[in-house]
């Protein structure tokens, strides 16, 4: 029987039951290896109930620095009878099945492709522990510790964490210790070691490891947010969570101790952005987080920041849908959703961060923008990115840094009589000047309109009126572009016949597939889009290619649609390739999709001597 084997570069899966406890020893496991020096990508896969459904836990080992999905299975700790069936099928033949044999099983339950390791996990816990929770928590440990003498782990990296997890709390790190031992101890003398290795390396560097909804929070706090409200909604409580906590620190007046900050949890969505369009109104930097069910119950008020011209920042953390979906798993389904919000002639700014460094970026320059641009600006990260770490390069931060306030009329312009009109257009870009609330006492009052108006606020409902309103928002559209993150070209070694484009949490998968796709001689020209409204350079790489392949983790191809849409793409030159089951899409997935569709095509794959 064949064996795989791989050093530092293989996926291990861990199937558990929700509420055991596993998610944290599993947890544990990735961090060890990290703390080795080679870099690991786990993923939190769990249900949206709180205990008794099955959860899963996958962790890639990648020297090479992959940071997505792979797509397969090298070794999977199968913890959970429920799943059992599914779990065994996703190992890849050679690879390694690790399981609890207290309880023998039927020979039809494993396959003969397979390396299988049993450990009586149960009947250890039953000798070593009497306590019942005690005994389910432990298990975890007891797993954790056989893996780490099967995949030659370092134990002493597991008990630092130990011991930094548990720090004055000594009898907890003694039991916690003894089980990670009691694990090994049994691997070492009663398992069969197995051709996955872990390898000291120092393939880290100075990368920071952190996710993407306590990233937002903190490009929040550096790009000056004083004021969050929001409504819990998985999967972007967290993002509030995390701003409350960097608020507490970093957002107190130092000589008075005064909270220059301000959190609520509001009694629903709508309630939520109206504070948040309140805040901005009145000159506060001012931000939610929801996803997508909220930001249809936002939509009212939405459309009212639009039209008003109120900057507001609404952090999407997307989930699957439609209505409440599966909440606890990912998708990029809130593309259309959030670029069209509200009724009527809307068009808004969406950023597409990647990873926890562009979740802090673009946080930050989405409360410039929203100021800049006088309209809300959403910042469409999701599940996969907002609520599972990741390696990163470490965040920038500049404590000289200046806040793009846009145009602001200030009072002593008002009082050297400068004509203000809050929705005058004076240079053609788009945008108007605003006024702070109480800039003057008898000049220019910050008086808004969520109705129609003319240049000066006045009511109005004449024609000519709403039309140079409405063009106007719209030149404020077109301005945006040059505002905002340009797009990433992935260019191919060789010259290449196809292109694809992908957008957020798509991209790490993306650059393993690349790689993959390169080595079978298929050379793709990728682009990562960043931001919406769409720059020409898009269009034009577009034009560039016979047929460009665009990935979406969502069912309807929204990208696809927005770039007909907006950017007067020919629909004939795009090729949609959807993944939309709920989980982050895979390096495998892509690869086989590309490689046949090229097929499909007729066309011959390039040899490297052919364009030497």
């Amino acid at each position: 029987m064949q064996k795989i084997e791989a050093v530092n570069d293989f996926v291990v899966k861990f199937a558990n039951i929700n509420g055991s406890g596993s998610a944290s020893a599993n947890e544990l496991f990735a961090r060890a290896i990290l703390r080795m020096g080679v870099p690991v990508s786990p993923r939190n896969i769990f249900p949206s109930n709180i205990q008794g459904l099955p959860t899963w836990f996958e962790v890639r080992v990648t020297e090479q620095g992959y940071l997505g999905r792979r797509g397969g299975v090298d070794m999977m700790v199968a913890m959970n009878p429920q799943t059992w069936d599914q779990d065994v099928r996703e190992i890849d033949p050679g690879g390694y099945l690790f399981y609890d044999s207290s309880k023998p099983l039927p020979r039809a339950k494993f396959r003969d492709d397979i390396h299988v390791l049993g450990m009586p996990l149960t009947e250890i816990c039953n000798q070593a522990y009497s306590d019942a929770r005690e005994r389910q928590l432990f298990k975890n440990i007891l797993y954790v510790g056989a893996l780490t003498t099967l995949l030659d782990i370092d134990p002493a990296e597991i008990e630092k964490l130990f011991g930094e997890q548990y720090k004055g709390k000594e009898k907890l790190l003694e039991s916690n210790v003894q089980a990670l031992k009691l694990g090994m101890d049994y691997a070492r003398s009663s398992l069969k070691p197995i051709a996955l290795k872990v390898e000291r390396r120092d393939g880290v560097g100075n990368r920071i490891f952190v996710d993407g909804n306590s990233a937002a929070a903190l490009g929040c706090i550096y790009g000056g947010a004083t004021v969050c409200a929001w409504y819990p909604i998985t999967p972007s409580s967290s993002v509030a969570e995390a701003f409350q906590r960097y608020a507490q620190k970093l957002r107190i007046d130092p000589e008075t101790g005064a909270h220059r900050y301000s959190i609520v949890q509001a009694e629903d969505e709508l309630a939520s952005i109206g504070m948040v369009i309140g805040a901005g109104w009145n000159g506060a930097r001012s931000f939610t987080a929801t996803s997508g069910p909220g930001i249809s119950l936002m939509s009212e008020f939405i459309g009212l920041a639009y039209f008003a011209e109120i900057p507001a920042v609404l952090i999407n953390v997307q989930r699957g849908g439609p209505s409440t979906g599966m909440p606890t798993r990912t998708q990029q389904a809130d593309i259309l959703a959030c670029a069209y919000a509200s009724h009527g002639d809307t068009r808004h700014v969406l950023l597409f961060p990647e990873d926890p460094y562009e979740c802090f970026e673009m946080s930050a320059q989405a409360l410039d923008l929203a100021e800049r641009l006088q309209t809300p600006v959403f910042v469409m990260t999701d599940l996969d990115i907002g609520m599972n770490q990741r390696l990163c390069k470490p965040f920038a931060w500049d404590d000289s840094k200046e806040y793009d306030r846009g145009k602001v009329m200030t009072r002593e312009a008002l009082d050297a009589g400068t004509d203000f009109g809050r929705y005058l257009d004076v240079d053609g870009d788009g945008i108007p000047y605003r006024t702070y609330p109480g800039t003057h006492p008898t000049k220019g009052g910050y008086f808004t309109r969520g109705t129609t108006k003319n240049a000066y606020a006045g009511y109005s409902e004449a024609g000519a009126d709403y039309i140079y309103n409405m063009q106007r928002l719209r030149q404020k559209f077109e301005t945006a572009k040059s505002l905002l993150p340009l797009p990433v070209l992935c260019a191919a070694k060789y010259p290449a016949r196809f292109a694809a484009l992908f957008y957020g949490s798509t991209g790490p998968a993306m650059q393993e597939a690349l790689d993959a796709l390169a080595e079978q001689g298929i050379y793709i020209n990728a682009l990562r889009i960043r931001a919406f409204p769409f720059q020409n350079e898009i269009a034009d790489f577009i034009a560039s290619h016979s047929k460009v392949f665009v990935f979406e983790q969502n069912f309807d191809g929204q990208l696809a649609t927005l770039l007909v849409n907006e950017a007067g793409v020919n629909p004939a030159n795009l090729i949609s390739v959807l993944h939309y089951d709920g989980t982050p899409i895979t390096a495998r997935f892509i690869t086989q999709e590309i490689a046949e569709r090229v097929s499909r095509l007729n066309v011959r794959p390039l040899r490297h001597d052919m364009v030497a």
